[in-house]
């Protein structure tokens, strides 16, 4: 025991006596954590519960068992899609409240509400009734102690279905009379009526490039800049950018607050993007984003071995930049 105990008085004071400041120099020329320090490797990731539901998988639809798959597979959080909660659970507080419970019992954050709204046309009591929604929403966010929620443009409306839109790879025409340049004040004026709710709730909106107004990253900043406020940011969509999603991307990046990251085994849904995700996320790195990536399954293969490999493929491509 004295032995030992001179042991460890020697190597201390040995220890001691190397300078503050090179052992400070050691760290800092390190970029990376030690092996075993507890430190994060990666960005969190998260499952969309669209990843499981797809407006088409009615057996998946169940939001506890969507927690449960999350949990399940080894993911860090989940994020609701909004239009998946039945209309009985959505008006039942008590039934919401059961779902956050679920998911905090299995350590699992809700991280994001992902909805849909639109403010793409020259009725104005259609445009009041969006924003109305997108209030209600906020607070539902807020209940459910989610930090931030997804929002869109909306579109014009004029194609037949969604098939149609991306048949079309998400180009509609203005209803007769209009052009675009007449919708992006509506679109600006709704967001700038909802952000009072959202800043009194603590929830970032993030506009999502999809479709309408948010065909484009140009578009998308365009609004964003013009609110010119900390609660209207980027929901960046790695998988609606269909030329030159890199470069798109990154003009994105330093407004992102959260990142909805598409995978596209067994063949796409609608189509099928063949994306680098390492190289996405450099560009993420590069421009300082931490935060959560969260998966967006758009495949047609079997769930059950098509999101595992999605998060594998997430966890390789996403580290944390130190």
């Amino acid at each position: 025991m004295v032995d030992t105990r001179r042991h460890f008085l020697a190597t201390g004071a040995a220890v001691s006596l190397i300078p503050i400041t090179s052992a400070l120099s050691q760290v800092r020329d390190d970029s990376s954590p030690p092996a075993n320090s507890g430190a994060r490797q990666t960005h969190p990731i998260a499952l969309s519960t669209y990843s499981l539901w797809r407006f088409r998988n009615k057996e998946l639809r169940d939001m506890d068992q969507c927690i449960d798959v999350a949990d399940e597979f080894g993911f860090d959080g989940i994020e609701f899609l909004l239009y998946q909660i039945e209309q009985n659970n959505l008006l039942s507080r008590s039934r919401l409240m059961a779902y956050k419970r679920r998911a905090q019992r299995l350590g699992l954050p809700i991280i994001g509400l992902s909805t849909h709204q639109g403010f793409v046309t020259p009725d104005a009591e259609k445009r009041s009734f969006n924003i109305d929604r997108t209030i209600a929403q906020i607070e539902i966010a807020y209940d459910l102690g989610i930090p931030t929620m997804r929002v869109n443009t909306g579109t014009w409306g004029t194609s037949r279905d969604f098939d149609e839109l991306m048949a079309n790879r998400g180009v509609e025409s203005p209803i007769e009379g209009y052009t675009d340049e007449d919708a992006y004040p509506w679109v600006i004026e709704a967001f700038e009526k909802c952000l009072p709710t959202a800043e009194r709730c603590g929830v970032v909106l993030g506009l999502e490039n999809h479709w309408g107004l948010g065909l484009t990253p140009e578009g998308i900043l365009r609004i964003v800049d013009a609110v010119n406020s900390p609660w209207l940011q980027i929901t960046t969509d790695t998988g609606n950018f269909l030329e030159d999603p890199y470069e798109r991307l990154e003009k994105m990046a330093l407004r992102t607050v959260l990142v909805q990251a598409k995978t596209y085994y067994g063949g796409g849904q609608w189509y099928t993007l063949d994306l680098d995700y390492p190289r996405i996320g450099r560009i993420l790195n590069k421009h300082g984003y931490r935060g959560w990536i969260s998966l967006e399954f758009e495949g047609m293969e079997d769930y059950q071995t098509a999101i595992p490999k999605s998060l594998e493929l997430l966890r390789r491509s996403f580290p944390r930049n130190y």
